[in-house]
């Protein structure tokens, strides 16, 4: 079994090897290292933390965000390590490079991540593989898909992996927001997203009969402007999708930045400093929805407190990644105890009775800049 503390002793270890290499050569090796790490069973939850959301069970509301594990090398490792779910991807049809290096940056003095990643996975085939080999594994394993930046019909590229991925994904995510493929976030204009939604529910539709009912969920950019999240939400709600993902990685740089020169760089940032926005973004997209569906909030969690401010803010569940390169991987434990700690300290016996509280308030402040 693994417990917190044997996690928090080869964190500890590992940690500062990893940071003193190349970012991406130190995500490689983090990868390698899940894949060898021995078989073992998290400890167990507690029930309070359990969350019913798009159909699912989730045994907690922490999960890994999209880009750390993009070819579904090691979905099961990361869970035994305490996650309540892990999404893999993004994945498109065709295998891909991404852009030259580098491209993966971290801004230390800012417990941030610049990256222009570009998309780069193995392709489809590759993580099916995968995933169909560990499909009796149990735990919840999101897929999210995106477009190959050279394709002719993007929105054809997303049919395409949702018919692939149908019997394997517990749900899957629709990637419209990533800012390092050129002209993907057109996608979130109210016609062509409409269009998009309507073929990808479709081809669910088509799968369902063998595959059941996948859930949809949306993951949109947090620099877009509220006329457009209005369009962005009433598409949504029009065809019934099953969740938002708020938010991908910002174009902004934030004036607080310190590492002013590699705030220069080209890409989406990650991490600490987009948590106001991205956060402000969960809670415009909150009020919006109206409980229509459930929302994951992203960006910026490094602690149970921030955790807790995305689920007052409208999540219904979060994702992390950045905040493990600063934190390491016992963060997602000291995360669950300060939920639970919350939850008792308001005498509440579930999330849900969090969710949202401070939405309305949210959206009244001033916009972060």
């Amino acid at each position: 079994m693994w417990s917190l503390p044997v996690i928090g002793f080869l964190d500890r270890l590992s940690r500062p090897f990893l940071r003193a290499l190349d970012p991406e050569d130190a995500h490689n090796l983090a990868l390698k290292a899940l894949r060898l790490m021995p078989r073992g069973r998290p400890e167990p939850d507690p029930p309070e933390l359990k969350v019913r959301a798009f159909g699912l069970n989730f045994p907690n509301p922490i999960g890994l965000a999209a880009g750390f594990d993009k070819n579904a090398s090691a979905p099961d490792a990361l869970l035994r390590l305490g996650f309540g779910f892990v999404e893999i991807g993004t994945l498109t049809p065709r295998p891909q490079l991404g852009n030259p290096r580098p491209r993966l940056f971290r801004l230390e003095a800012d417990g941030g991540v610049i990256n222009r990643l570009g998309f780069n996975n193995g392709g489809a085939a590759v993580a099916l593989a995968r995933l169909a080999a560990r499909s009796r594994e149990g735990g919840i394993v999101g897929v999210n898909i995106g477009a190959n930046k050279d394709s002719v019909d993007r929105t054809e590229d997303y049919v395409r992996l949702i018919e692939t991925f149908s019997a394997v994904a517990s749900y899957f995510t629709v990637n419209v927001s990533s800012p390092n493929t050129p002209g993907l976030r057109n996608l979130q204009q109210a016609e062509a997203l409409d269009e998009l939604l309507s073929r990808v529910i479709e081809a669910r539709e088509r799968v369902r009969a063998r595959s059941g009912q996948t859930p949809i969920l949306v993951k949109i950019a947090p620099d877009l402007t509220l006329p457009e999240l209005d369009d962005v939400v009433g598409v949504a709600r029009q065809h019934r999708i099953d969740g938002m993902i708020v938010s991908n990685t910002t174009i902004s740089r934030p004036s607080s930045l310190r590492d002013r020169e590699k705030a220069k760089e080209t890409g989406g940032l990650s991490g600490k400093p987009m948590f106001r926005l991205a956060t402000r973004m969960l809670a415009e997209t909150y009020v919006r929805t109206e409980n229509a569906f459930p929302l994951i909030g992203v960006g910026g969690i490094d602690s149970g407190a921030t955790a807790i401010a995305k689920i007052k803010a409208g999540a219904t569940l979060v994702q992390l990644y950045t905040g493990l390169v600063y934190q390491g991987i016992g963060l997602v434990g000291r995360m669950k105890a300060d939920i639970a700690a919350a939850l008792k300290r308001g005498n509440r016996d579930s999330l849900a009775a969090m969710v949202g509280v401070d939405a309305a308030d949210i959206t009244a402040e001033s916009w972060p800049t």
